[in-house]
């Protein structure tokens, strides 16, 4: 049957089942009357519904069957009670009977009615993979056989223990801890393909974990065997056939009946991924049916579980912890798991392993392979992986800046000194060098100051601070001298010039503050002093 017939025969299959026994009998002779042929492939569905279920579709940990073959005996092993049961089989914890050694199995037997040729092919080639496999993710095979009444048997380690998403939710599991153990699933499925084995069914109630927080892949009832030219011959089936997986963590290439491979096992655990991740699967259904399960596993693109995050609380304000998780989702995550749930397999990671790696890279800080290596990611991941030390290294390199900038200043600082220095040193000996009557042993002082003072003004006009020295020093000695109001202007000429500066040396602040209020006293204006004086008390 061809995927757009078998879309259509799904959907109004899952319609009649929701109808009452009569409707759908009237129903059925509507779409008769319109589609023969359709209604036949209908008939035989719902027949076929009736009759059977998936083989061991059912959580080996729920559904356990009553039976009254408590304590019956299947080969060397004593029936204790039912783990669970599918459509055709049925998982039992059983006992070692015949005295060689004590333990516990799980024991995987074919229910009664329905041991016929091609559940027993697939009950051997279960056999046959379970023993060439050995890995501490796995639950081990210990014992085949068939008893005295023909009734085949797979004895395989009992484990206790919980779906990985159950396990997860009750403890609450931060997201390093569910990657973690998200990569203990993907080491032993890593193995079984190895092996050349693909599970073909990977869904959270195959993937128990114990009480010790280690995770046991179980299940192996419709693997395939990739050098197994049988399992080749037969690597599609037609959808009409009973569904040997689980819809809601199958391939789009399992909905269309198309051969599988490894890359279909990396399709169910991006799907097994997401929901360990957000607690949610990742399509949203506007009804749920098979129908729409399988429209949306081949239409519908995976949504980014950030975002499914946020929506899921689109109903209320997201939580704190949602919010936060969803940040760190964004980027890195989003990817990985956009990737594993490509709907064409060779837009996919090529194995588990290149998954299980980007997984890895994510925890350790590391660039995920699935992203373009820019400069500008790299450079955030390797930030992000050396926090500590690249914070100790900007201080250190801050640090060393500062000390820079200080060494660099205070040298600005000590060039400026000295220039003024020699500005005034050069002014003062030119100064007395061309002044009238030094010749002679005698000059006017007054008249010397004035002549400074107009040439200061001239030859150090591109030098404020330079100047602002002079008329200071000249200033002190009009005091000295007694010409106070001349002082006091000239000073008044000093105080203009440091305003333009903007550092001006602590020790000449001061000393034109002071110079300045004795100015002030000397004229007899005490209070214009006082004033003038108590900001510069700090100083």
């Amino acid at each position: 049957m061809e995927a757009l017939r078998w879309r259509q025969v799904s959907s109004l299959l899952d319609q009649l089942l929701e109808l009452a026994p009569a409707q759908r009998e009237l129903r059925l002779a509507q779409l008769r009357a319109a589609d023969p042929a359709l209604a036949e492939d209908l008939q035989r569905l719902l027949a076929h519904e009736r009759e059977s279920q998936e083989f061991m579709a059912q959580p080996l940990w729920t559904a356990a069957p009553e039976d009254s073959r408590v304590g019956s005996r299947v080969g060397p092993y004593r029936l204790l009670r039912a783990l669970g049961e599918g459509g055709m089989g049925e998982v039992w914890l059983a006992e070692r009977a015949d005295g060689l050694y004590q333990r516990q199995v799980a024991l995987k037997l074919l229910r009664s009615g329905y041991a016929d040729s091609g559940l027993r092919q697939r009950f051997s080639r279960e056999r046959d993979i379970l023993a060439r496999l050995q890995h501490p993710h796995l639950a081990q095979l210990l014992d085949a056989g068939v008893d005295l009444q023909g009734q085949p048997y797979l004895a395989l380690a009992y484990v206790e223990g919980e779906p990985i998403t159950d396990y997860c939710q009750r403890l609450q599991l931060p997201l390093e801890r569910r990657l973690q153990l998200m990569l203990q699933v993907c080491a032993v499925v890593s193995h079984a393909h190895a092996n050349l084995i693909v599970h073909r069914d990977l869904k959270p109630s195959n993937i128990l974990v114990t009480a010790e927080g280690e995770v046991k892949l179980l299940d192996f009832g419709i693997a395939k065997l990739l050098d197994d030219e049988a399992a080749r011959d037969n690597a599609s089936h037609p959808p009409t056939e009973a569904r040997a997986f689980t819809l809601h963590y199958a391939a789009p290439e399992q909905v269309r009946g198309e051969p599988v491979t490894t890359l279909t096992d990396v399709y169910s655990l991006g799907v097994v991924l997401f929901e360990v991740i957000t607690g949610r699967k990742p399509y949203r259904l506007r009804r749920h049916s098979d129908a729409e399960w399988e429209r949306s596993i081949l239409e519908v693109n995976a949504p980014r579980a950030s975002a499914m995050l946020l929506r899921t609380h689109a109903e209320a304000t997201p939580t704190l912890a949602a919010r936060r998780l969803a940040r760190r989702l964004r980027g890195d995550l989003d990817t990985i798991l956009l990737k594993a749930l490509q709907k064409e397999p060779a837009q996919r990671y090529a194995s588990v392993e290149a998954l299980a790696q980007d997984l890895r890279r994510f925890l350790e800080g590391r660039p995920i392979h699935a992203r373009p290596q820019r400069t500008l990611y790299r450079l955030q991941k390797y930030i992000g992986r050396h926090r500590w030390g690249v914070a100790l290294g900007s201080l250190a390199v801050l640090a060393l800046a500062g000390l820079a900038v200080m060494a660099l200043w205070q040298m600005q600082q000590a060039r400026r000194e000295i220039a003024r220095a020699q500005a005034m040193q050069d002014f003062t000996v030119g100064l007395f060098d061309r002044a009238a009557g030094v010749r002679h042993g005698s000059f006017d002082v007054r008249q010397l100051l004035a002549t400074g003072q107009q040439r200061g003004e001239a030859e150090l006009a591109d030098q404020p601070l330079s100047l602002a020295d002079l008329e200071g020093v000249i200033g002190r000695l009009r005091i000295g001298m007694g010409d106070y109001q001349l002082a006091l202007q000239t000073l008044d000429h000093q105080r203009a010039l440091l305003e333009q500066v903007d550092q001006v040396p602590p020790p000449l602040q001061l000393e034109a503050v002071t110079q300045r209020g004795r100015a002030l006293r000397m004229l007899g204006r005490s209070r214009e002093c006082v004033t003038h004086m108590t900001p510069m008390q700090a100083l």
